[in-house]
């Protein structure tokens, strides 16, 4: 088998395929939960607030040039959103998953009766170990 053909044969499982759709649709999915939450969500929290836009907060280390760059900042505030986006985010994926348990979860079979073969030498073995005579004598 060729290098390209087993690479064909390797990219057209049905795993593989899941697997990027689901990249591609996580992808877009994290874009709408950044825009929920930074055009959303964030707004009226920092109005509750006081009027803060927490994007911008950033703790500065070193001041920006003259020319406005160079500035070395940490900044939380962006974490912030990311942090909010990144629960949005688990929520709703274990929402999924537990919707999805729910559709496969299946009623759990009783177990099925054993053979009347099995029955039988079940109560003959009961019969002998209690004493009892087994059925009727043939004379």
């Amino acid at each position: 088998m060729s290098f390209f053909s087993e690479f064909k044969t390797f990219a057209m499982r049905g795993n593989v395929i899941d697997l990027a759709v689901g990249v591609v649709i996580g992808g877009a999915f994290g874009k709408i939960v950044s825009s929920l939450v930074d055009q959303v969500i964030m707004p009226p929290i920092g109005y509750l607030i006081g009027g803060v836009d927490f994007s911008a907060y950033k703790l500065v280390l070193v001041q920006a040039g003259a020319d406005g760059k160079g500035e070395v900042a940490v900044q939380y505030g962006a974490f912030f959103n990311t942090l909010i986006q990144f629960i949005i985010i688990a929520f709703a994926i274990f929402l999924v998953i537990k919707a999805i348990n729910r559709l496969n979860r299946k009623e759990e079979a009783a177990p099925a009766a054993p053979p009347a073969d099995v029955v039988l030498l079940t109560e003959i073995r009961d019969l002998l170990k209690a004493g009892q005579p087994i059925g009727k004598p043939t004379l």
